[in-house]
């Protein structure tokens, strides 16, 4: 009964904003697509759909994949939560790329990877997923040569 009363005490204390919820719509027309960043491979299409990837706080991305799109081990400072939107989406935990680990993720499927847990993605067909969590979103390849911003500094 006392922890009942506290909670309905400090709840009536918060402002009525502090209760309310944003809502954020985004019809898919509205979507910007543009290249990945630089930290991914060369050859996926992004779209920042909520909030700020580079920034703290939640953020909601999409990328398009091409048949054959890869994405070498890494791991990520925080969780990464992906939901399949279209194709096949191949995930797998680990250092080493091998294509016959992991599971395909089809259509509506997800897969959460807690935050510094090694993994490595692809996609068999044309794909679209979309990640969400909170940023900021940053990627560490276990092999320092896969990472693509290594190899265009190279150039």
């Amino acid at each position: 009964m006392r922890t009942t009363f506290i909670t309905a005490l400090l709840l009536a204390a918060l402002p009525a904003g502090a209760l309310a919820m944003d809502h954020i719509a985004v019809q898919p027309n509205a979507l910007k697509w543009g290249p990945a960043p630089p930290g991914l491979p060369p050859g996926a299409q992004v779209a920042v759909v909520s909030g700020d990837p580079s920034g703290d706080g939640p953020y909601v991305i999409r990328a398009k994949m091409p048949s054959g799109y890869k994405v070498p081990p890494h791991f990520h400072p925080t969780a990464e939560n992906v939901t399949v939107l279209s194709g096949t989406f191949h995930i797998a935990m680990g250092d080493t790329f091998d294509t016959k680990k992991g599971e395909a993720l089809k259509t509506g499927g997800f897969v959460r990877a807690e935050k510094d847990m090694h993994h490595y993605a692809w996609a068999s067909g044309p794909t679209v997923i979309q990640v969400h969590g909170m940023g900021p979103f940053a990627i560490t390849y276990v092999n320092p040569n896969d990472d693509p911003r290594n190899k265009s500094a190279k150039k």
